[in-house]
């Protein structure tokens, strides 16, 4: 539901709690200008989201009377952190002070208040509910959870998933303690990007932290096939993914990807076997295609080479393998998803969009998962700067153009199961 007028601008004190300035209506950060935001761009803060108050930042707001926009002094920017399945069309605006800490790795979305409730710019990309906070009893995780590893003390890879469900709370995680949909395979502890917003490592000199822990061993085919199996055979319309945010890249250990493959198929044929990747290594990715491997999501902050090497600076691999490794994946009929990190500005700009419609209609991509960039925007905007002059297209008017475009590409923002991959193209 959008508010009737754009919603009051929030603050914070140094405690975190939230107030409105009725002064000031809620403006928007596009890529690195600020920019009034229509009311019909907000929606009611979904179930969730959370609330983020941003240190060493002062919000900008635009003010009705004098139609400029202003800086609110009495706090700090308030920005939201907008639930799964949700992705942003305008972060939030502010400016930053000399001392402010870099942010860490979330994304900052534009928030306000009216009398009816809290409100952000963001539209529903998925309607899958897989993590929906409301489908979650953290009660029956910890019991499961319990009961998987007391009666299989042996699986390194079972401890490891349970401390993501119990520790970090991983939605992935979680349901696979619950049996159902998506489960997650861990498998590397090293990577070959360098990617400035990793969320598994962090260089000290960034002076921010990983929001998780790499897991620090590869598991044994056989430690995957185990939990890959049971999860198949009996969890609701069920996928199982290598390549998660608590390792590196999984490519780097595609051998043992490989024979889990067989061993997974050699037991059972349901559900989907999907690899999330930076798609570094074509000839692996080859391998694991002939193995068994039906779905494949590479992730990318842009399709433009320039940008996306500032931002994932590739060891001992090229943009071209990226390129190739998509093209090998869609040569054995692998369903292809693009894991595209949204930042509006970037994603919508002119030169962007342009180079993603070429990519899609090349590559024949399956389906684009709209992720929201969960980065320091300042700090993006100094390793890639914004292209001059600036030109947007907005970010829910993209997605619209590329539905009527490509009608066969699919939208969301998890990894589909059989009832997508079997039976989308065939409409």
């Amino acid at each position: 539901m959008h508010p009737k007028i754009p919603p009051y601008l929030l603050y914070a004190d140094d405690k975190g709690q939230i107030f409105e300035d009725r002064s000031l209506l809620v403006a928007g950060r596009i890529a690195v200008d600020t920019v009034r935001i229509p009311a019909k761009d907000f929606i009611s803060l979904p179930e969730g989201s959370d609330f983020f108050h941003l240190p060493g930042r002062l919000a900008v707001g635009y003010d009705p009377k004098t139609r400029e926009f202003r800086v609110c002094r009495k706090g700090w920017a308030v920005a939201a952190f907008v639930a799964p399945a949700y992705t942003l069309t305008h972060q939030a605006a502010w400016i930053t002070e000399a001392d402010a800490p870099r942010l860490p790795l979330y994304a900052y979305a534009a928030i306000g208040w009216t009398e009816q409730g809290f409100y952000t710019t963001a539209f529903r990309i998925d309607p899958d509910i897989r993590q929906d906070c409301n489908q979650f009893n953290q009660v029956y995780v910890e019991k499961n959870a319990k009961l998987m590893l007391k009666a299989n003390t042996d699986n390194r890879l079972l401890k490891h998933l349970s401390d993501c469900a119990l520790v970090y709370l991983c939605p992935a995680a979680r349901n696979y303690f619950l049996n159902r949909w998506e489960a997650p395979l861990p498998t590397s502890p090293t990577c070959n990007s360098r990617c400035v917003g990793c969320i598994s490592f962090q260089p000290k000199e960034h002076e921010i932290s990983s929001t998780q822990n790499r897991i620090t061993f590869t598991p044994t085919p056989e430690e995957i096939a185990e939990l890959a199996v049971a999860h198949l055979e009996t969890a609701p319309n069920p996928v199982v993914s290598f390549g998660q945010g608590c390792e590196g890249e999984p490519l780097l250990v595609w051998q043992t990807l490989r024979d889990a493959i067989v061993l997974i198929r050699q037991r059972t044929q349901k559900g989907i076997i999907n690899l999330n990747t930076n798609a570094s290594k074509p000839e692996a990715v080859e391998a694991l295609c002939k193995a068994g491997l039906q779905s494949i999501r590479v992730s990318m902050n842009s399709v433009q080479e320039a940008n996306y090497l500032s931002y994932y600076k590739p060891v001992k691999y090229s943009f071209a393998d990226v390129l190739q490794s998509i093209r090998t994946a869609r040569s054995h009929g692998i369903w292809v998803s693009v894991n595209y990190f949204v930042f509006p500005g970037y994603t919508d700009e002119a030169n962007e969009v342009s180079a993603l419609r070429r990519f899609i209609a090349d590559y024949d991509i399956s389906m684009i998962q709209w992720r929201n960039f969960n980065i320091d925007p300042e700090w993006y905007a100094e390793i890639v700067p914004p292209a001059q002059p600036a030109s947007y297209t907005g970010v829910k008017h993209l997605v619209d153009g590329l539905r009527k475009e490509f009608p066969k590409l699919y939208h969301g923002y998890f990894n589909p199961g059989s009832e997508i991959i079997f039976h989308h193209n065939d409409k």
